[in-house]
């Protein structure tokens, strides 16, 4: 056997090592889920081979006639979902659809409030200096939100003030960007329309993190609320293909188009385009069943925790009303968020770290921050409930605060999953979640 035989096998049996890991283990990433069989299928068709440079019926390429029949199917689908005026589903992540807004809306070095990283915002949003996307490619002045801490969302009013004593100084602000990576409680989007008409700045809601909460009316209305342009990614809430749509109103749409082509991309990842169309059509008929028990799964495993001792943040406004959860692990044995995301793999329970908005007066960073965040998204295309999230809080509380035995922890949490194994809230379940699909 050549070397690179062996490298071609070697690359098979790690990515059947992880789908077989997957199956065995409790994911609480917040910002993942699990696609149906029908969207594994879509994926692979041949369109992942093809290009469809521009609009649909506009292609620079031929051959497009029945890859222009999906997309508009998927546009169409979109834009019943969230009642929009105008959808591209042509950004190939949650990350380009946010630069084709910016590219929309502002001009290069323009100024925008984004929510600060320790505060819930995403990469995307941050400033030059923190080689944020918003900053470091397209130039843009980032200003952050002023934070309440206690109730875990901007502060209107101070923010206000701030926006206005920036104008007073002469520093305009042209756009004004909602949304986050953590992202608990809906965003204050419509208190902030009076200010942007006065001063004519464009509203911009990143909804990666909620857009299936969004699609099935389960946690604000941006677009009704004031959002000029919404941004979304397709694979946390709405459990599709990683992709990314853009949702805006009608006076949009020539200024987008333009962005996404020629200015972003060439090709947009075609055989997602189509996987996004069928979890659309499953979210039309399933979605809100599923996104229903996202939001009961999420308060009932927040609520477990707090009742086994630990931090959950925000306990007086119910701990969240999206799929989120973020605790405080600073107390606990493993002192760190770090620690505790490497003992839970070790235990095949696999969460992210996540920044505190306090760690920073504490001294911690993002290396080791207080914290963790949990999502139900995953568990609850599985099947799971309220009453799993007892037990799920029960394994986490035995890694994180007895200290037992990793693996005798993860042996348990592999026999758990037996009984979860398939895909729910979707057409096709027959086909086991994970399973490794080789073709020969």
């Amino acid at each position: 056997m050549t070397e690179h035989k062996e490298r071609y096998d070697r690359i098979f049996d790690l990515i059947e090592r992880h789908d077989n890991w997957m199956s065995n283990t409790i994911n609480l990433i917040a910002s993942e889920n699990v696609s149906s069989p029908a969207v594994r299928s879509a994926t692979v068709c041949d369109f992942r081979d093809r290009y469809a440079e521009g609009w649909p019926g506009e292609r620079v390429y031929a051959g497009c006639k029945y890859i222009d029949e999906v997309e508009l199917i998927c546009i169409d689908l979109a834009k019943k979902l969230y009642k929009a005026d105008f959808v591209d589903v042509r950004p190939i992540s949650g990350v380009v659809a946010n630069l084709m807004m910016y590219t929309a809306a502002m001009k290069p070095l323009d100024r925008m409030m984004a929510l600060a990283i320790a505060h819930g915002g995403h990469i995307s949003h941050a400033r030059q200096s923190l080689g944020g996307t918003a900053g470091a490619v397209r130039g843009h002045k980032v200003r952050t939100w002023d934070f309440d801490e206690e109730e875990f969302n901007i502060d209107v009013d101070a923010s206000k003030k701030q926006i206005r004593r920036l104008f007073e100084d002469g520093n305009e602000v042209k756009f004004l960007l909602f949304g986050a990576s953590v992202f608990p409680f809906p965003h204050p989007v419509k208190e902030f329309t009076d200010i942007a008409d006065e001063y004519d700045m464009t509203i911009g809601y990143d909804s990666a993190h909620v857009s299936g909460l969004i699609a099935s009316g389960r946690f604000q209305d941006p677009l009704r609320e004031g959002a000029d342009i919404v941004t979304a990614s397709t694979h946390k809430t709405l459990p599709g293909p990683q992709h990314g749509m853009v949702l805006a109103k009608e006076e949009w749409a020539d200024k987008i188009k333009r962005a996404a082509f020629p200015g972003l991309m060439s090709n947009h990842h075609l055989h997602n385009v189509a996987g996004l169309a069928v979890v659309l059509a499953e979210m039309m008929e399933y979605g809100e069943d599923f996104t229903d028990q996202i939001l009961k799964n999420a308060k009932a495993l927040a609520q477990a925790l707090h009742d086994k001792g630990f931090q959950v943040v925000a306990e007086h406004k119910g701990f969240t009303e999206s799929h989120v959860v973020l605790v405080d692990v600073a107390d606990t044995p493993m002192k760190n968020g770090r620690k505790v995301e490497e003992e839970l793999e070790k235990a095949n329970i696999i969460i992210n770290r996540n920044l505190l908005p306090w760690d920073k007066k504490m001294g911690r960073d993002y290396r080791k921050p207080g914290g963790i965040r949990l999502g139900s998204s995953e568990v609850t295309r599985l099947g799971l409930k309220e009453g799993e999230m007892e037990d799920v809080a029960d394994f986490l509380y035995r890694v994180v605060m007895k200290e037992e035995d990793v693996k005798k922890v993860a042996e348990e949490v592999s026999e758990y999953r037996k009984e979860y194994q398939k895909v729910h809230y979707a057409f096709d379940t027959e086909t086991p979640a994970y399973e490794h699909l080789r073709f020969k």
